[in-house]
């Protein structure tokens, strides 16, 4: 499932990504799109990232695992179907181990026409190889 429309800006260890809130989205409740799913998004914009930087560095696109979020504020409950969504990720630490975090912050717009917003910060985790996760029992 791909709920981003297009990367608008990748470099300088930051993203930028636009979606549109569609009447088919799986997520929508009462024909909104609760802003807590503006995880969702984020984690699809560090995937992006993660996926064009391995493309510039001539690698292999790897399975990467969202590992969890901290520090989530959101301001607004809900997106309108037709809302136009911003996502900004930034990397902040990318290890050798695979472990990553990300600031990222999405904007889009409220039924009532306001601006909704969330920020978070997202830890994810890129294993070298899934066949040795796999072979751990993970």
């Amino acid at each position: 499932m791909s709920l981003l429309d297009k990367v608008s800006y990748a470099q300088d260890k930051q993203l930028r990504a636009v979606a549109t809130v569609k009447a088919d989205n799986p997520f929508l409740v009462d024909d909104h799109l609760p802003i807590w799913v503006g995880i969702e998004y984020m984690a699809q914009a560090v995937a992006a990232y993660a996926g064009l930087d391995a493309r510039n560095k001539g690698e292999e696109v790897k399975l990467g695992f969202l590992v969890g979020t901290r520090k989530y504020k959101s301001h607004g409950s809900k997106l309108a179907i037709g809302s136009k969504i911003k996502i900004n990720i930034e990397e902040s630490l990318w290890g050798e181990n695979g472990l990553g975090a990300f600031q990222c912050e999405l904007q889009g717009e409220a039924p009532c026409g306001r601006m909704c917003t969330a920020q978070a910060s997202l830890n994810v985790y890129q294993p070298n190889s899934i066949e040795d996760i796999l072979k751990e029992g993970m």
